[in-house]
C-alpha cells in the first residue's frame, strides 16, 4: 500500500453514495421490507478500493452481495455486520488494516455504527454492490463505494470473495464434558483422519485457484466452559492427513493466547470481547460464562494457496465436543468469480438472545445444524467418564 502511495497513474476515481440528488440533507435510502438496492453498478476494469456503510440496526437481517463480471452468483454473500467483522448483531468499536468499525453504543444490540472494509477488490467487466433488506421493516442505510476505474485489468488481480456460515448448535458429541483445568481430559479424544475431516467446523470449502485471506469466527458460549481448545486444520487440493496446516488451539489460530484477550489489532484480535459480555466478571482467563465473542484473524503476509480446493476447518472444543451456537465469514482471492455458499433464512441467522436473568431463550424452529457427531467407542468413554464423576455412580 504504501509502496504505491506515491505513484502517479492512469486511473480515474468515482464514488457511489447516498447523497440527496435534490441538493438537501436527506442522505439516505431507503430499502423497504422484503427488497433489494443496488448501492453501486461500476463499470469495469476497475477496483473497489473502500466501502463505508451505517445504519441503525439489521446487522444480521440485511445481506451484503456482491456480483464480480455477470457471473450467475454473488461472490460475496454475508450479513452486513458479520461480513465487516462484527458477529451476533452487536456493535463495537475495532480497527483492523482490512476492516474497522465505530460506535457510540458497543456492545449493544441495534445501535448506530459505521463500517468500514478497505480489501482491494478488482474486476474486470463490471461489479455490482447490493444490500438485500430481508427484515420486516423498512431499513435505512447511509453508503459509500470508492472505486478506481482502470485503463485494462491488471494481470494476476484476483476476485475477492466472502461467505457466512453458521451452526446454531454446533452438533458436538460432549456438551455436557466442560474444558475446565481438573476435567479437560474428559474431551482429549484422538481427533484425526478422516474423523477431523468430516467433523470439524467449516470455515471455507471451495473449489478453483487462489489465496485464503483469513476469518472472523463468532461464537455464543452457551455453557459457560472454555471453548478454544480446537485446532485449526487446513487442507491444500484435496484430503491428506495430516493436513497442510495443522495447529495447537482456537485461540493459536487467532493469534492469541491463553484465552481471548480485549485486544483488536491490525491483523487479529477480538472485535467483540467475550469479558464484556458476561454476566457476572470471572477472574479465570477461560471463564466466560453468558458471553458473546468474535475474533478475526488476516492472512496478509501469509495467505494460504491453493491451485484446485481449499478446505479450512476448526474444531470446537477439543475433538469438537462441544455444542455452542458458532458462524464464520471466511475470506479469499480467487482466479474467477465463484459462488458464495447460500447463507441460512433470516430467521434462522438471528443472534440467541438471554432475558433478564442471563437465560438463554432458545427458538428451536429457528435452529440450524448440519450436523450431529455420531459418538464413537472413545467418546462414548468418555462420556461415560464425565457422568461417573458428576454423580459418583
Amino acid at each position: 500500500m504504501l509502496a504505491s502511495l506515491a505513484k502517479i497513474q492512469n486511473r480515474k476515481t468515482g464514488r457511489f453514495s447516498s447523497w440527496d440528488t435534490t441538493g438537501r440533507n436527506n442522505d439516505v435510502w431507503t430499502i423497504p421490507a422484503g427488497k433489494s438496492a443496488v448501492l453501486a453498478d461500476i463499470k469495469g476494469p476497475g477496483c473497489i478500493t473502500h466501502i463505508w456503510m451505517t445504519q441503525l440496526k439489521h446487522f444480521r437481517e440485511c445481506l451484503l452481495r456482491i456480483t464480480w463480471d455477470n457471473a450467475p452468483q454473488p461472490s460475496i454473500l454475508c450479513p452486513l455486520g458479520d461480513f465487516f467483522g462484527l458477529g451476533h448483531g452487536l456493535v463495537s468499536s475495532y480497527q483492523s488494516l482490512l476492516f474497522s468499525a465505530s460506535t457510540r453504543f458497543p456492545y449493544q444490540f441495534n445501535k448506530g455504527c459505521a463500517l468500514n472494509c478497505y480489501a482491494p477488490m478488482p474486476f474486470h467487466q463490471r461489479a455490482v454492490v447490493e444490500l438485500v433488506n430481508q427484515s420486516r421493516e423498512s431499513h435505512i442505510q447511509y453508503f459509500y463505494v470508492d472505486y478506481e476505474t482502470w485503463d485494462e485489468p491488471e494481470n494476476g488481480q484476483g476476485y475477492f470473495h466472502a461467505e457466512f456460515r453458521r451452526e446454531n448448535p454446533f452438533g458436538g458429541w460432549g456438551p455436557e464434558i466442560s474444558n475446565n483445568e481438573k476435567d479437560s481430559h474428559l474431551s482429549n479424544i484422538a481427533n484425526k483422519e478422516r474423523l477431523a475431516w468430516e467433523n470439524n467446523y467449516v470455515i471455507l470449502e471451495t473449489r478453483g485457484r487462489g489465496h485464503y485471506i483469513g476469518c472472523n469466527l463468532s461464537v455464543t458460549n452457551f455453557k459457560g466452559t472454555w471453548w478454544g481448545e480446537g485446532d485449526d486444520m487446513i487442507w491444500v487440493d484435496g484430503y491428506k492427513w495430516p493436513p497442510d496446516l495443522h495447529g495447537t488451539g482456537s485461540e493459536d489460530y487467532l493469534n492469541h493466547a491463553w484465552g481471548m484477550q480485549d485486544n483488536a489489532f491490525l491483523r487479529n484480535g477480538s472485535s467483540l470481547f467475550e469479558g464484556r459480555t458476561t454476566l457476572e466478571p470471572s477472574n479465570s482467563p477461560w471463564s466466560s460464562e453468558g458471553a458473546y465473542q468474535t475474533s478475526y484473524v488476516h492472512h496478509l503476509e501469509n495467505p494460504v494457496r491453493f491451485q484446485k480446493e481449499i478446505k479450512v476447518t476448526i474444531e470446537h472444543g477439543h475433538g469438537n465436543h462441544l455444542c455452542n451456537e458458532i458462524s464464520s465469514v471466511a475470506y479469499w482471492y480467487a482466479d474467477q468469480p465463484s459462488p458464495a455458499c447460500p447463507v441460512p433464512p433470516m430467521a434462522k441467522r438471528l443472534p440467541v438472545l438471554r432475558d433478564n436473568q442471563g437465560k438463554w431463550l432458545f427458538d428451536k424452529k429457528n435452529q440450524t445444524t448440519s450436523r450431529k457427531i455420531k459418538p464413537n467407542r472413545e467418546m462414548l468413554k468418555m462420556k461415560a467418564q464425565w457422568k461417573r464423576l458428576m454423580t459418583g455412580k
